[in-house]
């Protein structure tokens, strides 16, 4: 069913067809849960909740599964050190997730891993659909009414209250048509194949590799001038997360990142300042040591005002320090965007926007198709993306090789032949 036929109906709520199943919370409990699991038929559909926003890291607080025959079990990982019962259970089997690259880390600390993956969100982007949530999702393919009203409630809560549990519940019960329905659409537009290798690479995917500077990340540093007073970010942002970690709390719960700058962007000299800005009283003489640190440290040891970083710099910085990578950049932007466009799929999805970037700042000589196509592989895309975007993506960097001037930005001409109609299938001029 269309959004446009549902336009004017009052959708019915989604409900759970077998009720609300008991928690899982003890290992007699999961092992016959997993008897159960390990008979049913078809994929498994799945889910974690966690409480990012209230508990330090990222673990699962609730597993929701539901498979065909055997309906839905919902499991306490808290209570229960180990899962391998139902790792064992479910390992072999086809998952069914809605934005899995959020739930696999969390589900993969605890042991479990899919052999197989069905990602409905990402088949959802691939697909087209403009709206890819899945309260959307049932909405637009099922014609059901999904409230999302408890996703962001503190899962690490115990006892969980009942209506907590049914809306977990509910997040799994319709997966495994969700699942039917986008390959059957994928399938008709010749995507099928395309979703496989994402799929694939996602499941396959090695977490990636904590920033080396993360307190980098406070939101605001922008607003921070100087080295010094980035040294005060960094030592109360290793503080905060130490805390955080020992007491089990979101670090912005602990203190939030507006205290943080504000320290860096004031001339601190008392305690009560910091109790003025929000600085919490317990732990104000760590706080207040920490601050009183930065200051004292040697120029030396200050940090840098900007991170190293292996890759290219900032696109917008692209005009001053290169004119002629900006103006690669702008075209392979709109080649990439107009071949999205035709094959009605979100840029990003087409192809990566960083390796897009790379590409650019640094081409192969001569940018010839197989060349290209190389950086793209090595850059992580996937081959459907390379078969689809190695040949306009060299076209334009053929081009660029003959008009760039790398001069300054304001000799560089806006030449017209390096423009993108976006209305030519491929994005080629013509």
């Amino acid at each position: 069913m269309s959004t446009q036929e549902l336009l004017g109906k009052v959708l019915p709520h989604l409900s759970l067809r077998d009720g609300l199943p008991d928690l899982i919370d003890t290992p007699d409990q999961l092992a016959r849960a997993a008897q159960a699991l390990a008979s049913g038929e078809g994929p498994v559909a799945i889910d974690a909740e966690r409480a990012s926003a209230y508990r330090y890291g990222h673990r699962a607080y609730l597993i929701q599964l539901r498979r065909e025959g055997v309906g839905t079990f919902l499991v306490d990982p808290i209570r229960l050190s180990d899962l391998s019962p139902l790792a064992a259970a479910i390992g072999s089997a086809e998952w069914v997730i809605h934005a899995a690259a959020q739930d696999l880390p969390c589900l993969a600390e605890r042991g479990l891993r899919p052999a197989r993956l069905f990602d409905t969100e990402l088949a959802a982007r691939l697909a087209g659909y403009p709206r890819v949530g899945l309260a959307a999702m049932v909405e637009t393919l099922l014609g059901f009414r999904l409230d999302k009203n408890h996703a962001r409630v503190d899962w690490s809560r115990r006892p969980l209250p009942e209506a907590w549990l049914r809306y977990a519940a509910l997040d799994v019960e319709v997966l495994a048509e969700l699942r039917e329905i986008l390959r059957t659409e994928l399938r008709r537009q010749g995507k099928l194949r395309w979703a496989a290798e994402e799929f694939e690479y996602l499941r396959t995917s090695l977490p990636p590799t904590p920033a080396p500077e993360r307190w980098r990340r406070v939101s605001g540093i922008h607003q921070v001038r100087g080295r010094r007073g980035l040294a005060v970010v960094r030592e109360l942002w290793s503080v905060r997360d130490h805390l955080a970690r020992e007491a089990d709390l979101s670090p912005t719960r602990l203190l939030p990142d507006e205290a943080i700058i504000w320290a860096a962007t004031h001339r601190v000299t008392t305690r009560e300042q910091l109790l003025a800005a929000g600085f919490p009283s317990r732990d104000l003489e760590t706080w207040w040591t920490a601050v009183r640190r930065a200051h004292r440290l040697a120029d030396s040891a200050l940090p840098a005002a900007a991170p190293a970083s292996p890759g290219p710099p900032p696109a917008h910085r692209w005009r001053d320090k290169s004119p002629a990578a900006a103006e690669r950049l702008a075209a392979a932007r709109a080649a990439v965007a107009a071949l999205a466009d035709e094959h009605r799929l979100p840029a990003e999805n087409l192809l990566s926007p960083d390796v897009v970037r790379r590409l650019c700042w640094d081409p192969p000589d001569p940018p010839d198709e197989a060349a290209v196509a190389e950086v793209l592989r090595r850059g992580g895309a996937r081959p459907w993306q390379i078969r689809l975007t190695a040949g306009p993506l060299s076209r334009v960097l053929v081009r660029a090789a003959v008009h760039a001037v790398d001069v300054h930005p304001v000799d560089v001409p806006r030449s017209p032949e390096r423009r993108i109609d976006r209305r030519t299938p491929g994005g080629n001029v013509p």
